[in-house]
């Protein structure tokens, strides 16, 4: 993969394909084909999906403000709604099957909320070098590995057609992903690891990576607790080290080498790593509730409401 992706192009094909919640069927047949069992085992795993959503919109919101040129950040800007508009659809979809109690928004994991603290805090002073590398990995591990499931294992057509949808945006997310990582490699070497020692020096850093680490061996345990094959997760990481090598600028990112050989450790249980990663997991669930931060203002614009 290469800069030879056409952002201005993108960007039509974006705007092009642009949906609503409106042009879903929210009561048409099907809600009832899901088991009651997996029912009850996917309320929570719905909630931290929703959430995870709005960790990638802020995470663009945030990439948005450091776009190199005024195309990119349009785009960033309509991917910044998209994961907004995948949330909301996702909490549609929870409404439709009972999942919520009136106008409920359900709540996170504590570890998703930490990441979503972190960003909503931290991540407008962050590089683009950082958010490019980091949020790529995320989408890939995370929305890559759970929408599958979901679109594998329910049948329900309106979630199917739902999902669909969700995932060619995905789809479109990830190929400027990996496109603005190459235009990030073409940088000198100096900047780049000027860009590597002055984010790992910032404190703040250290929180990221604290929620960060947890957060992904914790999905982990959660795809695995929904009868999940976490080999399907191990392949949605390993597609982040696949797609970056194709290209020797990307190769050139620091962070894109540091976050490639997390994946690795992440994605061999029996690497030394998942000591800690375990651990922190084990702590962060003991963390109060009342000692995170309320939700962001930005959460109030979450609606299961079908708005053309």
């Amino acid at each position: 993969m290469s800069t030879t992706l056409d952002f201005e192009d993108m960007l039509r094909k974006i705007k092009d394909r642009q949906w609503a919640l409106a042009d879903i069927d929210w009561g048409a047949p099907g809600a009832d084909l899901i088991e009651p069992d997996l029912h009850t085992r996917l309320r929570p795993f719905m909630a931290d999906l929703v959430w995870i959503e709005n960790v990638g919109a802020r995470g663009f919101a945030a990439m948005a403000t450091k776009a190199p040129n005024d195309t990119l950040r349009e785009i960033y800007r309509y991917f910044h709604a998209e994961e907004q508009r995948h949330a909301n659809a996702e909490l549609a979809l929870m409404h439709r099957w009972g999942m919520l109690d009136g106008d409920e928004i359900p709540q996170p994991n504590v570890n998703v909320k930490l990441v979503i603290d972190f960003l909503d805090k931290y991540s407008d002073d962050m590089s683009l070098s950082f958010l490019g590398t980091v949020i790529p990995m995320l989408e890939v591990a995370l929305d890559g590995a759970l929408i599958k499931f979901v679109m594998d294992e329910i049948d329900d057509p309106v979630c199917q057609e739902t999902f669909k949808k969700i995932n060619a945006d995905e789809s479109r997310h990830l190929a400027v992903d990996f496109a603005v990582m190459d235009l990030l490699g073409h940088a000198r070497m100096r900047k780049l690891l000027i860009d590597l020692v002055g984010g790992w020096a910032n404190p703040s850093f250290l929180i990221g990576v604290l929620s960060y680490v947890p957060l992904l061996n914790k999905m982990r345990d959660n795809i695995v607790e929904m009868g999940v094959d976490e080999q399907k997760l191990y392949r949605a990481l390993e597609r982040y080290a696949n797609v970056g090598e194709r290209s020797p600028f990307v190769r050139r990112l620091p962070m894109y080498q540091i976050v490639k050989t997390h994946g690795s450790w992440v994605i061999d249980r029996n690497h030394p790593y998942h000591l800690l990663a375990d651990t922190l997991v084990k702590i962060t669930a003991r963390v109060p509730r009342r000692l995170l931060r309320h939700d962001p203002t930005w959460s109030k614009e979450l609606t299961y409401e079908p708005a053309a």
